[in-house]
Parts: structure tokens; C-alpha cells; sequence
């Protein structure tokens, strides 16, 4: 098949039939398209940008790749040119701060070919015309979602239309989500974009599911495995936190858009950053109580994958060590606890996840005492499972053997993460091992069932002895803290006499006559008490999970390996025979499906997307026959969340159908771009001289020099939108330069604590001050949060009543210093970025217009007259302090010495015709004056 406006004939990947028709649309027009994940976007991008490639006479660059997707591109590019035999290809070149100076970009760019620029580095030489926009043939956005208006993508875009009105414009994005938020977001989306065409294609487009859902289909088979009571109980204890959690969000926050905040949402990924996102404006004004319930919120989350993907053993110590991070030290009287370590669900996770590991002994002998404790290790269900299924398929492969076909016979098995792998791998090349052997020999010959005991054993052993460890750690450490206590006066801190009661007058009548005291397992404030086993039943449960022989007999794990006498020790292994156990890793799971083409696929956790994957790779593929395995928990937050993400993308899609069907056309010509330039001339008068003022006009429009590293911040982009050119240099004094006379040094607030913190801002403030007449400080809030410096507090109390963590914030003291070190410095507040470019827009007002070069001199140049050169600030300041040296004379002075010893031993005579007579006195007898001897 060959592409449309392609001049020669290339050869492209693209076999099933929505994926012709999304590649003849993208070559025929610009448009921007969204579709499913799973569905080979980055295919879809590397035969487009391979047909422009072939063709060897363009300049296409990318934006927005990240490193995975440039290796992936770049491999993919230099695969289809060697398909294709295109003589003419170059493949992909990767453009970054690593590699290329500015010299070798221009070489590069006048070679032409396929780039994928950084989008600091784009903006910047299309700003100084190192790459001429009228050059490119055409640019290919990816991830599309992110270009909001003040992003650099869109500033790259802006600029790349207003001069070159031919080039083509593509955009892709896999992710819908972000296409439906906010008031028309789509038509928003494509103005950013300049575009105005949008294709979208999610599962249930109709030429999707008829490629996907022909005769090809892969065979599957879902299995849902119960959880086991303690897991379920533990799951739901956690969802009551959960959900506490919110409801008490909800009633310290009651005046925030909440519909959103319940239980399903909260299963979702990205909840907490959600939460944390509304929150935001206000974060100043939040409570700590707020504050912790939004961290917890995250820990909590993190809970409901861990119970369902960690091995018991290891969820015990993941609790251990939250517990350990969310209790203060013992003998704080500081009330920090998180909220949810009060509630009796609580007290469920911790009892119940400490059961599934070891419970206490019921047979009491001579040997055992009472207290002592055995082993349960409590298997996952997924583990027996999947022994069942690789059972299953060895049965099948020895009895049933499958026809040849394409497919190698490996098992590949998909879980969510690395650690996941890890204990899988473990679990595999040990579940056969039977650890206690001397024990019950004849039962265990007539039956074996695979089983976890071994490793299961090897880590309660780890964990018993990382418990030792940290409780002497944690003695260590609180142990002056305790001391403290004992010796403490006050009664309610030392429960001294009587040891926590109240005294016989104070005690409170309790209805029912009812014990007074705390649960058990909690702490005297209520929250759940850190449990650390006595010696004697660590002892026990050592003895029981002691290294038998046939343990001993196992091969340590490989930490490090050198890899020397590689032929000894190595050898290639058949397909055949290989179980490839791998973590979902986006788009590179097409490869790994390529690669391995497996027979079997077992996916041990539910992903939406890579069923996807599976089905496209299944169609592409008449000659590959493919089983899979679908495994999830029943009734778990597993199945739930699986549910939800799909249930969520459909509606995306729907929400984006009809706003593409209810939308007017999108207007894409920037208006600053096709401006009159008779209007242009009338823009710039100015007619208001009053004051001594002069009347202005001037065709040329305004002009800012821009600091390098300032693109980071949008504000650059927004000037260009008020019609300002942008100069980019590497300056060294400022960051904004509006005027030869005006230079701005802008601080987020973020930022203005950190230079106080390190002294910065003061010599950045003398730099401006030697090298401007107008030195600004320009403080610049967030857009979305409050114009205001402190937290909010009652005016009755003080700032502890919002964070009792942290001490009155000294901001506002150290800014008066500021003013009192520097009084002409001119401060500016500024509530945004699109306010700052007001500002800017004002400041410029009947001002001249700023010299790129002198700007970009100032504070390097060693050669410049006596009036611009940089001074050694510390003597400098130290001989300003000197009785009879002025801000007049310094300089003089200054030119003359070498340093201040050198004033210091200079003569009356000498310095006379540097400052005069009388000052010269002043300075020598300062210098010379006796220090005891004071009556001089």
C-alpha cells in the first residue's frame, strides 16, 4: 500500500483496516486525533512519520516524546527504511541539552529529516531563528492532552502558524480523559492546537470492532479467585477508613465542588491528586487536619493494591513501617496521629493482617508456653491458581499438541508492577520445594500440591529479623524521650502516681458501670498501638520457621552478577520452554508481544488496555493462535477499579461525540498573526503627555529580552500573545529585561523563600542595582491559588492554629529587610502571569527599547568603562562602611586599590586626590586608630 502524497512507494506496518483509514486521514489533512489506549498509536506515528522519511527532501519535527518513545520511533524508523529500501530515510534524530550545541542544531536543521526537539529547546531557536519556521514541512505533536494554553507546546504552535501557514500540524493522544473537562473543552483543546478537524476512534468505533471482533479473535478465559475472609476483612476495614476519610473531608471543605468525592471515585488513580487539585487555591487557608487527611488518602489507596497484590508476610511490614511514619515519638505530647488510626476499622487491618502471618499457639505443652506463637503464612489465592493454569497447559501441550503455527510456545505472564514480577518469579522457582520433608513423607509422595511455603517461610524469617532491628532501633532512639517522661513534673504528661487514672474525686461515672480504659492494642489517645513481639515468641517462631535441609539445599538468589565465565555458566533456552513474567509497561507491551509471541498468555492483574494490545496483536496476526488467561479478584477493589477505567473511557468518548457533533467551527488563525499594519502603527501611539511625557509612535513592536531559563514559567508565552517579540539570551543579571533601564527578577513565592534561604536574592538585587537604573522584584502568585503571602489564622490566636508543626512563617519580615538593604528596589505583586504581562505591557510604556547584546553582557564583561564595571561585592560593601568613603567616592577609591588592605595602608597624601582632604583624613584615621586605647 502506498501513501497518498508520498512521491515514492513505501512499505508500511499497518495491517488491519481502521488503521488504513486513520493513516489516509492523518496524510490527507491536519486533525487531531484521540484514540483508545491499546489501539497502536505509536504504529499508527511511526509509518506516518516513516512515509515522510522515505521521501528525504523534509523537515518534520516532533514535540512532546518522551526517552521510551524517541528509542521506540528511532528503532522503528531505521527498521521500516531498511524494509522499505529507502534510499533517501534518515531516520529519527533525538535533539536534547545532552548532546548538541548550538552550532551543530543549525548544521542539522539545514540537512533537514525527522527531529524530536525538546520543547525548551524548540521554543528557543524558533524564537532566535535558528530554525526558520517557514522551513518545516510540518509538525507532529504527541500526547496532545497536555497543550493547555499557557504550556510551551502551545507558545511552539502559536509561533509556528503566525509564520509559516502551509506546514502540516498533526496531534495524537491516547488519553481522552483530560479532553473532557471544564466548559467546551474539546473546542478549548483545538484552539490550543490549531486545528480543526478532531478524529476520534475508541473501541466501539465501528471499523475497530469489526477488525477486532472478526474470526481472529483470541481465546479467553476469565477466572475469578475468591480472597480469602481475612483479606476481605481487611479490604472492607479499609474502605470504612476510606470513606471516613471523605466524609470528614467533605465537612471541614464545605464550600468546594464535591460530587466527585465518594467511594468509586476513590478507587480511581489519580483521586488524591483530584482531591488535592480543588484544594489548592485554599491550601494556605486548610486546616492540618485537612492537610493529613489528604496524605492519608494517598496511604490509604496505596492499602487497597497492596493487601490484594503483596505476599502476607510483606503487607505486615508495609503496615509496620506506615505505622511507624504516622506515630509521633513516644513522650510527644503533639496530637498528630492521622485521623483514621483512631477508628476501630483500624484496629481490624493491623489485628487481622498480624493473623494471616502468626497466631498464637493453642496446643500448650510442656515446651510451648501460653503466649507462644506459630506460623500461619497465609498464601495469596492467585498463587494456587496459577499453578493450576501452567498445570493445565503442560497437560495440554503433552496430551493435546497444538498445530505449528507462528507463535513460540511460551507462557508470558502480565502483572501491575515490578514487585509483583519478583514475587512471582520467586513463587515459581520454588513452589515445588517442600520445605518441612521429614514431616508426613508418605502423605506428601501420594499428593503434592505446589505451594508457597518456602519462600513464604524465607521472608517471615527476613521479617522477623528486620522487627529486631527496628525495635532496637526505635529503643534507641526514644529512649532519652522516655527518660524525659519519667522525670517529667506534670502529672498528665508523666502519669506518674497514678498511672494514668484519674485521681478517686476526678473519675468519671461511667453508665452501666462499665470498665474504664483503653481498647486493647490501643494507645492511652486511642489510636492503634504499635505491636512488637516478646523475645520469647520471637524465639518460638524462629524455631518454627528454622532453615531445614531441603531449604539449605536451594540456591541463594543472584544480587550481583559480573557476568564472567558467561559459556560455563549460560546457555540459550528453547521458547519452548520459557515462562516470561513482565510488568505492563504501556506501549512496549506491543513489542514484548512481538517479540515473544507467546502461545499463553496468563494476565495475572486486569488491564483494559492490554487486552487491547492482545486483540489488535491477535488480528495482525492470522497465523498466530493465542489463549489467555484473565485472572482478577471476585468483589475486589481489583475488579472494581478494572470496571470503572473502562466504564470512565466510554464516557469520555460519548461526552467528546456529541461535543464534536453541537460544535461550531473552530477559529485557528491566531488574531495577532494576520494584524493590519496600519492598526499595528495605531497601537503604539501614544497620545497621553501629560506629566513630560512625549508623544510616541513606532511601527516596531515591543520588544523583551528573555532570560534562557525563564521559559520554564508560561509567562514568556503570554507576552508573545500581547504581541511582543521575545529575545532570548543567557543572561546573568535579571530575568526580564523591559527597558536599557528596567530589569525584573521574577520569584514565584516557592522560589522567593528558597533565594532568602540561601542569600541569592541579595546579590541578584546589588547585580541589578550595578548594571540598571530601575531594578524590579517581581513576586508572582499561582493562577489557581490565593493572592495572599501567609496562611490564614484568627486573628485571636496564632499561625499554630492552622500547622502546630510549623513556627509563623518570617516572609514579610525578611522582604521589609530587603527594602531597608536596597530602598530604590521597587517591589511588584502580581496575583498571575497573565497580570505580570499587564504589567510588563504598562512598565514599557513610553520607554526605549532593550539592547539584546548589552543585556546579555551585563555582569560578564571585564573590558566595559569604570560606570559598568562588576565590583567584588563583599569588600566593596566593607569599605562603603568605612567613616569618609560615600556612594561618590567609593568608585574611585575602588579603581585605585587593589583591596581594602591596600586602602588600609595607604597615606593622607594618597588618597587626597581620590576623595579630598577632609575625607582623607577620616579614612586614614580610621585605619590607623589604636583599639584599646580609645581617647585618640
Amino acid at each position: 500500500m502506498s501513501a497518498n502524497n508520498a512521491p515514492q512507494p513505501v512499505k508500511l506496518s499497518l495491517p488491519l483496516e481502521y488503521q488504513q483509514h486513520l493513516f489516509q486521514e492523518l496524510r490527507a489533512e491536519d486533525e487531531l486525533v484521540v484514540i483508545a489506549k491499546g489501539l497502536g498509536l505509536m504504529r499508527l506515528v511511526t509509518n506516518m512519520l516513516h512515509s515522510y522519511d522515505a521521501a528525504g527532501n523534509n523537515l518534520v519535527i516532533v514535540i512532546g516524546a518522551d526517552e521510551r518513545e524517541n528509542a521506540w520511533i528511532g528503532g522503528a524508523l531505521a527498521e521500516s527504511a531498511a524494509i522499505s529500501m529507502a534510499p533517501k530515510a534518515r531516520g529519527l534524530t533525538v535533539v536534547n541539552t545532552d548532546f548538541t550545541s548550538v552550532a551543530a542544531r543549525e548544521k542539522m536543521y539545514a540537512k533537514g529529516g525527522i527531529y524530536s526537539v525538546t520543547s525548551r529547546i524548540l521554543v528557543v531557536d524558533l524564537l532566535t531563528s535558528l530554525l526558520n519556521p517557514e522551513t518545516i514541512t510540518g509538525l507532529v505533536v504527541l500526547h496532545a492532552d497536555k497543550v493547555v494554553a499557557t504550556s510551551l507546546e502551545a507558545f511552539i504552535l502559536r509561533v509556528y502558524r503566525q509564520k509559516n501557514k502551509n506546514g502540516f500540524l498533526k496531534a495524537l493522544s491516547d488519553n481522552p480523559d483530560p479532553f473532557t473537562i471544564g466548559f467546551s473543552p474539546l473546542a478549548t483543546m483545538m484552539r490550543n492546537l490549531f486545528l480543526r478537524k478532531a478524529s476520534l476512534w475508541p473501541r466501539f468505533h465501528v471499523t475497530v470492532a469489526s477488525a477486532l471482533e472478526g474470526k481472529k479473535k483470541a481465546e479467553v478465559i476469565e477466572l475469578e479467585v475468591p480472597m480469602t475472609e481475612a483479606m476481605r476483612d481487611i479490604q472492607t476495614a479499609i474502605m470504612e477508613c476510606v470513606e471516613v476519610s471523605i466524609h470528614e473531608l467533605k465537612k471541614g471543605n464545605s464550600g468546594l465542588e464535591m460530587d466527585d468525592w465518594n467511594l468509586d471515585s476513590a478507587l480511581l488513580k489519580n483521586f488524591d491528586v483530584i482531591v488535592r487539585r480543588q484544594l489548592d487555591p485554599n491550601w494556605h487557608r486548610v486546616s492540618w487536619k485537612t492537610k493529613q487527611i489528604v496524605s492519608d488518602l494517598t496511604v490509604l489507596r496505596g492499602l487497597l493494591h497492596s493487601v490484594l497484590a503483596l505476599d502476607c508476610v510483606s503487607f505486615l511490614q508495609h503496615l509496620d513501617t506506615i505505622h511507624a511514619a504516622h506515630s509521633p515519638q513516644p513522650g510527644s505530647t503533639r496530637q498528630s496521629q492521622s485521623p483514621w488510626l483512631f477508628l476501630d476499622a483500624a484496629h481490624t487491618i493491623f489485628d487481622t493482617a498480624k493473623r494471616r502471618v502468626y497466631s498464637a499457639n493453642t496446643q500448650v505443652n510442656a515446651r510451648s508456653s501460653v503466649d507462644s506463637l506459630r506460623p500461619v503464612l497465609e498464601e495469596q489465592p492467585k498463587w494456587e491458581l496459577l499453578a493450576e493454569i501452567l498445570e493445565e497447559i503442560d497437560r495440554d501441550l503433552y496430551f493435546e499438541p497444538p498445530m505449528r503455527d507462528d507463535s513460540n510456545g511460551t507462557i508470558l505472564i502480565m502483572c501491575s508492577d515490578e514487585a509483583t514480577t519478583r514475587q512471582l518469579r520467586d513463587y515459581l522457582q520454588t513452589m515445588h520445594v517442600e520445605p518441612n520433608a521429614e514431616k508426613e513423607t508418605r502423605q506428601k509422595k501420594e499428593e503434592h500440591k505446589p505451594s508457597g511455603a518456602f519462600m513464604m517461610r524465607r521472608r517471615l524469617r527476613g521479617y522477623l529479623n528486620w522487627k529486631r532491628e527496628f525495635a532496637q532501633v526505635s529503643n534507641a532512639l526514644f529512649a532519652e524521650n522516655q527518660k524525659a517522661l519519667e522525670g517529667a513534673v506534670d502529672p498528665r504528661i508523666a502519669q506518674g502516681g497514678y498511672k494514668g487514672k484519674a485521681p478517686a474525686n476526678k473519675r468519671r461515672r461511667v453508665r452501666g458501670g462499665g470498665a474504664v480504659g483503653t481498647a486493647p492494642g490501643r494507645n492511652a489517645n486511642g489510636t492503634v498501638a504499635q505491636y512488637f513481639e516478646k523475645p520469647k515468641e520471637v524465639a518460638d517462631l524462629m524455631d518454627e520457621v528454622q532453615i531445614t535441609e531441603e531449604e539449605a539445599k536451594q540456591k541463594a538468589d543472584i544480587i550481583a552478577d559480573p557476568l564472567e565465565d558467561m559459556e560455563d555458566y549460560y546457555q540459550l533456552y528453547e521458547m519452548q520452554d520459557l515462562v516470561v513474567v513482565h510488568a505492563y509497561d504501556g506501549d512496549q507491551d506491543e513489542h514484548v508481544l512481538e517479540e515473544i509471541k507467546p502461545r499463553y498468555i496468563i494476565m495475572y492483574e486486569p488491564d483494559a488496555a492490554f487486552i487491547r494490545r492482545i486483540e489488535v496483536y491477535r488480528s495482525s496476526h492470522n497465523d498466530r493462535n493465542v489463549r489467555v488467561y484473565f485472572m482478577f479478584y471476585g468483589g475486589s477493589v481489583e475488579e472494581q477499579r478494572y470496571l470503572a477505567t473502562v466504564r470512565r473511557e466510554k464516557d469520555s468518548f460519548t461526552k467528546l461525540i456529541k461535543e464534536r457533533a453541537s460544535m461550531s467551527v473552530v477559529m485557528t488563525t491566531d488574531t495577532h498573526g494576520v494584524e493590519d499594519p496600519q492598526e499595528a502603527f495605531l497601537r503604539t501611539v501614544n497620545t497621553r503627555i501629560a506629566g513630560g511625557g512625549r508623544l510616541a509612535a513606532t511601527a516596531q513592536p515591543p520588544r523583551v529580552v528573555v532570560d534562557v531559563r525563564e521559559f520554564r514559567s508560561s509567562l514568556p508565552s503570554l507576552l508573545h500573545g500581547r504581541n511582543m517579540v521575545i529575545v532570548p539570551c543567557m543572561l546573568t543579571v535579571g530575568d526580564y529585561i523591559l527597558s536599557p533601564h528596567i530589569c525584573v527578577e521574577r520569584k514565584s513565592v516557592s522560589d522567593l523563600i528558597s533565594s532568602f534561604k540561601d542569600g541569592r536574592l541579595y546579590s541578584q538585587a546589588e547585580a541589578m542595582f550595578q548594571h540598571y537604573r530601575s531594578a524590579v522584584l517581581l513576586i508572582e502568585f499561582d493562577q489557581n491559588k490565593s493572592f495572599t503571602l501567609e496562611p490564614f489564622a484568627d486573628l485571636s490566636g496564632n499561625l499554630r492554629s492552622v500547622n502546630p508543626n510549623e513556627a509563623p512563617s518570617d516572609l514579610q519580615s525578611k522582604l521589609v529587610l530587603l527594602t531597608l538593604a536596597f530602598p530604590r528596589l521597587r517591589v511588584v505583586w502580581s496575583s498571575s502571569p497573565y497580570q505580570t504581562a499587564e504589567i510588563f505591557e504598562g512598565l514599557k510604556a513610553q520607554q526605549d527599547e532593550p539592547d539584546p547584546v548589552a543585556a546579555a553582557r551585563a555582569g560578564l564583561d571585564r573590558d566595559a568603562r569604570a560606570d559598568d564595571q562588576a565590583f567584588n561585592l563583599e569588600p566593596h560593601d566593607m569599605l562603603a562602611a568605612a567613616p569618609g568613603i560615600t556612594p561618590k567616592n567609593i568608585k574611585n577609591v575602588t579603581l585605585e586599590a587593589d583591596n581594602v588592605r591596600h586602602v588600609a595602608n595607604m597615606e593622607v597624601a594618597e588618597l587626597e586626590p581620590l576623595i579630598g582632604m577632609q575625607a582623607a583624613r577620616q579614612v586614614h584615621g580610621f585605619f590607623n586608630r589604636n583599639l584599646i586605647d580609645l581617647d585618640d
